[in-house]
């Protein structure tokens, strides 16, 4: 089994030298370089190759959170996971409209930050319940109407198929779960993930999720899967 390429970026070095610790125990996890600020990550991003990118937000010359921006802007950007000792609701929301694939924070168990590598090396996002109960608040708050009415709209570019993979991808499913409930296989899962990706203009499964809340689809009649 190839192993998952990761790239740690934290201007910490203790911080960097426990992630090292606690990867080097990962048999499936490679740590093919390290970077000390969001402003070295492009380079090293060309030069290594990573498939994930464990990212802190606070940096002294660019943030972690730019950082992302820049690198999903590329064709071949691989995953990033943003790891933090913060979880205000703004840096949330700005890591998974920067197209983050997960937000994790500095105090989650060990086991749980090498889980959430492999999970979004594999394509699943990785959103914690809080982070989740969040997204929900986000959707309900300050400027709602706006956004809500801006999320429709994106969304009505899609069909009932592709309605129903959203709203299973906002409610936190994996490719498998959809597959089940929806009574379609996991490959045409797939397809349908990148042709609602393509059509919205999304980077990930996280902005599809949050999308399908700004708009409202998991509140709607059947959305809770019943």
């Amino acid at each position: 089994m190839t192993a998952i390429r990761l790239l740690l970026v934290d201007d910490d070095p203790l911080v960097r030298a426990g992630l090292s610790l606690m990867m080097g125990g990962a048999d499936d996890i490679e740590i093919v370089g390290e970077a000390t600020d969001g402003a070295e990550v492009e380079e090293l991003v060309e030069r290594f190759r990573p498939d994930v990118v464990l990212m802190d937000i606070r940096m002294p010359s660019v943030d972690g959170l730019t950082a992302t921006e820049r690198l999903r802007g590329r064709p071949d950007a691989p995953q990033v996971v943003v790891l933090t000792t913060f979880h205000a609701d703004e840096q949330v929301l700005r890591a998974l409209r920067a197209g983050a694939a997960g937000f994790v924070l500095k105090d989650t168990p060990p086991a749980e930050i090498v889980a959430a590598v492999r999970r979004v090396a594999a394509g699943d996002p990785v959103l914690s319940p809080t982070v989740t109960r969040q997204l929900m608040e986000h959707a309900a708050g300050g400027a709602a109407d706006t956004r809500r009415a801006r999320a429709r709209e994106r969304a009505a570019a899609l069909n009932d198929r592709e309605r129903e993979v959203a709203v299973a991808v906002g409610r936190g499913l994996s490719n498998a779960e959809i597959a089940s409930e929806l009574y379609m296989t996991v490959a045409t899962v797939k397809t349908h993930v990148s042709r609602i990706l393509t059509k919205l203009d999304l980077n990930n499964r996280v902005q599809i999720a949050l999308l399908a809340h700004d708009a409202g689809l998991l509140e709607e009649p059947g959305a809770d899967g019943n």
